[in-house]
């Protein structure tokens, strides 16, 4: 098991102590102190961006919001992204009780603090950080306590993310009670298990990150992806594929220089997927001199605008179907007088966004979505597929 938190501080943006909570008594609230100092000794370094600090046997991990630091102190090797992902959602909970997390917020309820600081850790380890099912039991009225209540199912059995009873006029994937929901994929491993031909259809899942809903066990064991949906959406999986996919909306951009008077532009863009499918709302930002303007634009397909608090041109494309190329010209002036000691140009890169529907780069197939509902209830799974460009970026050489 990963080590556990030894404390939780609250410091102001000045590193004083508003609230610190004792998990496991083998630090101080001196270790405060020495936290904030290391920190402003980090922050003289440009390069030095962690949120962990170690020092003299304590590691520290951090986050700040607003004018507040929360901090992790712990003498133990524990997982550091574990614990900087539950600040994450401490925040995420104080939000969802005083609406916004301040300093101010955090003195005015020095008694809820410590209230859901004890439930959302325990000897240092994590255990609730749901906001909806905290504040089914611990209430704030004037910021006084009322915790008379009984506590909800979802704290005391194993599925704390999903309350029981949830109904919704709209039902499209079996959202009432506490349904199980199996999937199948497309998964070679388990294709290949079951002795059935592949066909080249199957894939290879690697890196594979469940959402805690999913149980491991029975995934580890037959491959089933069976679990609880949580109420509203969520990522249920993520995974990596280490097979080459060529980029689905490829850009080219030349530039050319006339005389440090004007800058004349020519981009293509074509896109690389098959005819029948079509990327819709795409937006690609091509990026132009600090100085430029006056732009004159001329698109085979589209629109395009200047957006000169991004120092960049935005041509954007309702429909682009596959296997197909439009392109784009345009014209800028630049000042006629420049500094003789101008810094160097940013090579910023071009940024493409789309969303291909019915159409996914993995290949990755859904082979059956089953929803079990105890009570009867007649629940109607569907899928859709989409790809969407996420962090898609293109070099200007």
């Amino acid at each position: 098991m990963a080590g556990a938190a030894s404390a939780l501080f609250l410091l102001d943006i000045k590193g004083r102590v508003l609230v610190w909570r004792d998990y496991r008594g083998d630090v101080t609230a001196a270790q405060a102190e020495r936290f904030f100092s290391k920190l402003i000794e980090k922050e003289g370094d440009s390069e030095s961006n962690e949120p962990v600090v170690y020092d003299n046997g304590v590691t520290y991990m951090f986050v700040q919001h607003s004018n507040v630091y929360l901090m992790i102190a712990s003498r133990q090797n524990c997982n550091a992204a574990s614990l900087l992902f539950f600040l994450h959602r401490v925040i995420d909970v104080f939000k969802h009780y005083f609406e916004e997390l301040e300093e101010e917020s955090l003195r005015d309820n020095f008694v809820v603090v410590y209230e859901l600081l004890d439930e959302m850790m325990d000897f240092g380890y994590p255990q609730y950080t749901e906001a909806r099912i905290l504040s089914e039991f611990i209430k704030t009225d004037a910021y006084r306590m009322e915790v008379t209540q009984r506590p909800p199912m979802a704290v005391t059995n194993a599925v704390s993310w999903r309350s029981e009873g949830l109904q919704f006029k709209k039902n499209e994937v079996g959202a009432y009670g506490m349904p199980e929901c199996k999937l199948g994929l497309n998964d070679r491993v388990l294709l290949e298990a079951q002795g059935r031909a592949t066909k080249g259809k199957a894939i290879d899942l690697e890196d594979i990150k469940f959402h805690q809903c999913v149980r491991l066990a029975r995934f580890e064991n037959d491959r089933t992806i069976s679990f609880i949906p949580p109420d509203g959406a969520f990522d249920l999986m993520t995974y990596r594929l280490s097979t080459q996919v060529k980029p689905l909306i490829w850009v080219e951009a030349q530039i050319e220089r006339h005389s440090r008077s004007r800058v004349e532009m020519l981009v293509k863009a074509r896109s690389q997927f098959k005819e029948r499918s079509t990327a819709t709302n795409v937006e690609i930002e091509l990026p132009v001199p600090t100085d430029a303007s006056n732009p004159t634009v001329r698109t085979s397909l589209g629109s395009a605008a200047y957006a000169p608090e991004k120092d960049a041109l935005v041509w954007k494309i309702k429909s682009f179907p596959g296997n197909k190329e439009y392109m784009l010209r345009a014209e800028f002036h630049l000042p006629s007088i420049t500094a003789e000691e101008a810094t160097p140009e940013r090579k910023a890169p071009i940024r493409v966004k789309f969303e291909i529907p019915y159409f996914t780069v993995s290949g990755i197939q859904v082979r059956y979505l089953k929803v079990i509902e105890k009570s009867g209830y007649q629940a109607l799974p569907w899928v859709r597929y989409i790809t969407m460009a996420g962090e898609y970026e293109l070099r200007l050489m």
